[in-house]
């Protein structure tokens, strides 16, 4: 059986419908393995076994092999909870000491599933304006978070990850929504300057949630979803964000704009792609979400994405190999924008230049010498994790990242160029 397709798929769209599964055949112990691995992989594990603990099949299964699934479920949604509850008081104290945060993605995405915290969310992002970082970091410190990373230098840092002892909860501050250092995407923060300006208001079980505008903020949940398809991959889950999000402001939306946006970026065959898997497999509905015929014209073949995601698990992770293999398509891209060939050189892949890894390494900003000394700890580091590993081999990474580039032809988001003289 096709896990994929004929079990995963169909049980997440019932899952974003709120309806049950019918199935009635009896399946295999394989297959109903299968189907929980990729709900785990993918992280939306809550959201498939609520849609099919009580369908005809499970009730021909041993209901002890449930167990586990059931449990795992349950917790992922109790700790989602305590993390949304602690997230809103947080993000109340904000706004009242006269700060601006806008929250992207997060609550708000899962607002508009049937069960919110069945879409579990591993962090909250958060954009704050210039100049109201300090104040932000002292309000999360009174709240017991603190960096991550002790290291870190906060204050040049585009964005500063939280966690707090004791507490699921994990919140981002962003400055700026990509790292402006990256050859790659660091130019998309353009279409979002001045953001704040446009914001508007939500509100989300009682409480006032200040985001981005609906157009600003489906563009951002397909430039987010775009990066992360330039490293290894993401997951359906984000699949999912976005077409719920079309389907609910779709009409608030400059679709054009977006479509402008998408093209000057390279992503708007990427984009439309997105929004054919949403309407095949799952609930995108083209008429509620006001999509435009510019769109609904472009022609593209979504399958090729559709098994990319599927294979890559919720962020590219889906195997060490392919997470391994991101130097390689992040190469061709950046390679791209610089007018030179997308060979996915893997030599440049091993040896990146020293303004990709200074967020990484920041001593490189002011030590760019060092430059061997972070390439040996890339490569120590890359040891360790392939020491003992099954699934990561670096044969493989290569072949995976060669692939993906192709795949980012294919979507024309990076051409063949031939190198010359110049």
């Amino acid at each position: 059986m096709n896990v994929e397709y004929e079990l995963f798929l169909p049980a997440l769209k019932a899952a974003l419908k709120n309806e049950q599964v019918p199935w009635d055949r009896e399946l295999t112990l394989q297959d109903w393995l299968a189907l929980f691995d990729m709900a785990n992989r993918h992280r939306v594990l809550p959201m498939i076994y609520e849609v099919i603990y009580d369908c005809p099949a499970a009730q021909k299964q041993d209901p002890r092999f449930f167990v586990p699934f059931k449990q795992q479920a349950i917790r992922g949604v109790m700790l989602q909870t305590i993390k949304t509850n602690e997230f809103l008081q947080i993000l109340q104290e904000m706004r009242q000491a006269g700060l601006q945060p806008l929250v992207i993605k997060g609550i708000v995405c899962r607002s508009l599933y049937p069960h919110p915290d069945h879409r579990t969310s591993g962090d909250e992002d958060v954009l704050i304006p210039p100049g109201q970082f300090d104040a932000c970091h002292r309000i999360l410190k009174k709240h017991g978070l603190h960096p991550v990373d002790p290291a870190q230098d906060i204050h040049s840092a585009y964005e500063v990850s939280y966690r707090k002892a004791d507490s699921p909860i994990y919140i981002e501050l962003h400055k700026s929504l990509f790292p402006p250092e990256s050859a790659a995407y660091g130019d998309m923060n353009r279409f979002f300057a001045g953001a704040g300006s446009r914001a508007v208001t939500l509100t989300i079980d009682g409480s006032e949630i200040p985001t981005m505008c609906s157009t600003d903020h489906l563009f951002y949940l397909i430039c987010h979803a775009f990066k992360h398809f330039l490293h290894s991959g993401f997951g359906i889950r984000q699949v999912c964000d976005i077409i719920l999000f079309a389907n609910a402001h779709g009409r608030e939306v400059d679709w054009q704009q977006v479509l402008n946006n998408c093209r000057e970026i390279h992503a708007d065959l990427f984009a439309a792609a997105l929004f054919r898997i949403g309407q095949r497999y799952l609930t995108f509905d083209p008429d509620e979400a006001c999509y435009p015929e510019q769109w609904r014209s472009i022609r593209v073949d979504e399958q090729m994405l559709l098994t990319d995601i599927l294979e890559a698990g919720i962020y590219g992770d889906g195997t060490m190999s392919r997470k391994h293999s991101s130097g390689i398509t992040l190469n061709a891209v950046s390679a791209q924008k610089q007018g030179k060939a997308t060979g996915g050189s893997v030599l440049k892949t091993a040896f990146p230049p020293a303004d990709s890894l200074e967020a990484r390494y920041p001593y490189l900003k002011q030590y760019p010498f060092l430059l061997p000394v972070a390439w040996a700890s890339r490569l120590v580091k890359y040891r360790q994790e392939t020491n003992g590993s099954a699934d990561n081999d670096a044969m493989e990474a290569i072949a995976i990242g060669n692939h993906r580039v192709e795949l980012l032809r294919q979507y024309h988001i990076v051409e063949t160029r031939k190198k010359g003289r110049e």
